[in-house]
């Protein structure tokens, strides 16, 4: 089992009489639909339909908990204020109030129940107990959100019955679950589809107006779309980066990718979730930075 330090993430808490149709109205995702008992991945759009952000999404005691970059919290946070006007919400930031942490691998719902007693049994399940917030998340692991002033506590509850990680390992659980994070080199790169937030529930096709709803729909009902995000392998000890172009044999010295996340893999090389056209899925190789680099081997999504 692996106690995780989530460091790099910031978290933006929405409260007040109108935080849930403010937020409906913004955010990919059915927020109206959301239960105190559930987490669910979102993303916020241009109006062009171009993901700006990308959160996973909760509710608390205090309104609707946002996690997301922690690079990208101050811009985001400045952008959504614009347009609360005269709605009841008000936007903080509580990056610095809560510790987070995660936990994988066997025994790690054991490990949770001893400290907790109550442990979320399904992906996205959320459980609230004792000055925490648990959740389950894909790949079978838990996020734990704790107020600072029990982080030492629950840390070292943790810490007796799991290895600390590596630094980026909680990241590559992220890419293996097929999982995209939008980050400054990647913001309106692509619509919600091309990273495949159809495929988690970051998006719905049902609910009413949000920024960039309308090119989002006519993409899903017309089915247009001609990138799909992989999950890949790179054998190369340089690190992919966000953003980092891709090269295959049906487009020449075009272009036909991005990389849109990539972490160290723990068998050597780095795992990488990769934006590519739909037709050079059948041109491999897919090549990074250049159409001589190094090759992509594509692997299966878990879902």
């Amino acid at each position: 089992m692996f106690l995780h330090s989530i460091r790099n993430a910031g978290l933006l808490v929405f409260s007040g009489d109108d935080a849930q149709s403010f937020l409906h109205a913004q955010l990919t995702s059915d927020v109206a639909g959301l239960a105190l008992s559930k987490s669910q991945y979102s993303g916020y759009c241009t109006p062009k339909g171009r993901l700006l952000a990308s959160f996973l999404l909760w509710r608390n005691e205090s309104g609707y908990v946002l996690q997301l970059p922690a690079v990208l919290r101050e811009p985001i946070q400045k952008r959504m204020s614009m347009y609360v006007l005269r709605s009841k919400v008000k936007v903080a930031d509580a990056s610095n109030e809560y510790a987070r942490m995660g936990i994988s691998g066997d025994g790690a719902a054991q490990a949770l129940n001893g400290i907790a007693g109550n442990v979320p049994k399904m992906v996205h399940d959320v459980v609230h107990s004792g000055g925490m917030t648990m959740l389950k998340l894909p790949a079978d692991r838990y996020e734990i959100v704790v107020l600072r002033t029990h982080e030492d506590r629950v840390r070292a509850a943790l810490a007796a019955h799991a290895e600390a990680a590596d630094a980026g390992r909680w990241d590559w659980l992220d890419i293996r679950a097929g999982i995209a994070t939008i980050l400054p080199a990647t913001q309106e790169e692509f619509v919600p589809q091309m990273v495949n937030f159809d495929a988690i529930g970051a998006v719905s096709f049902n609910k009413g107006c949000y920024p960039g709803q309308e090119i989002v729909a006519r993409m899903h009902f017309l089915g247009k779309l001609k990138q799909r995000m992989v999950l890949a392998h790179i054998a190369n000890d340089v690190a992919p980066r966000p953003g980092d172009k891709l090269y295959s044999a049906d487009f020449g010295d075009q272009a036909s990718g991005m990389i849109a996340n990539a972490a160290p893999a723990t068998a050597g090389g780095h795992d990488v979730l990769a934006v590519i056209q739909t037709t050079s899925m059948n041109a491999q190789p897919v090549h990074l930075n250049s159409p001589d680099g190094p090759p992509l081997e594509l692997l299966p999504l878990p879902y």
